[in-house]
């Protein structure tokens, strides 16, 4: 196995592979192979790699999706659709004023969220991410104030009884959540119940919400509901979602925000 400290670098191929995945649920070697004008070998070897990142399961005479019961590693998260998440996060900062208050919660991609905050002047930020926590710990204008509860050893994240006891006692003006996946339904899905549960108190105790969720997550799949899309006040992501989503998002009156094209999805 690749350390998990080990820096994760796909190359343009195999990013292109797992959307494919994703958008097609399996795809055969002799189709990749084609697709690409590569060797069978080429492809086994990327599937290979793909599969040892959790990015994909190997099948029989090709590759799927990866569990729908356990979320791709932190570190090969961190590094996966990286521009498109800053180009998400940006978007987020620029809605949110100075000297407002936050929840920012677990995820790459708040994660990156907070980056796009540390020029910002004012803000109170509640965080159950260490990660977060350093990263806007930097700016003396801010106060960031750290959930208590259980710190995990794979991505510094806080969850529990006491994250959520801590979090209800505030109420604040923005709640910035990200998402393992959306279903066509408008399920918000995630793998970990606690993570989900402090998401919720999130939730429950901001004024608004947004939603930080690349293209890549309205195809994927994960086991524990977090909640309805009709429960944000703001989706922001890289691409146009389906259909499907989109009409839900016009239904719920939620902002749909996409690069240099924001819209009200809105009837």
């Amino acid at each position: 196995m690749i350390d998990s400290k080990e820096k994760i670098k796909l190359n343009k191929r195999q990013e292109q592979i797992v959307e494919k995945v994703q958008q097609e649920g399996f795809l055969s070697v002799e189709f990749l192979t084609q697709t690409f004008d590569v060797t069978p070998q080429t492809i086994r070897r990327d599937i290979n790699d793909l599969c040892e990142h959790g990015l994909a399961r190997r099948y029989h005479g090709g590759v799927g999706l990866s569990s729908s019961v356990e979320n791709v590693a932190y570190d090969t998260r961190k590094v996966l659709l990286q521009d498109e998440k800053r180009l998400i996060a940006q978007m987020i900062a620029e809605k949110i004023p100075d000297g407002a208050s936050i929840f920012i919660d677990i995820g790459t991609s708040t994660e990156e969220v907070a980056k796009a905050l540390r020029d910002h002047q004012q803000l109170r930020i509640i965080t159950n991410d260490l990660n977060v926590a350093t990263i806007l710990s930097g700016n003396p204008t801010c106060e960031v104030i750290v959930a208590g509860g259980v710190v995990r050893h794979r991505d510094r994240g806080i969850t529990g009884e006491a994250t959520i006891d801590f979090i209800r006692q505030f109420k604040v003006d923005f709640g910035i959540i990200g998402i393992s996946a959306i279903d066509l339904d408008g399920s918000l899905l995630d793998f970990d119940y606690h993570e989900v549960r402090v998401a919720q108190a999130i939730i429950e105790n901001s004024r608004k919400i947004y939603l930080a969720a690349d293209h890549s997550k309205f195809s994927r799949s994960a086991l524990v509901r977090l909640g309805s899309i009709s429960q944000i006040d703001g989706l922001f992501t890289d691409q146009m979602p389906p259909e499907e989503i989109v009409q839900i998002l016009r239904e719920q009156n939620v902002a749909l925000y996409i690069p240099e094209s924001p819209t009200e999805a809105t009837d």
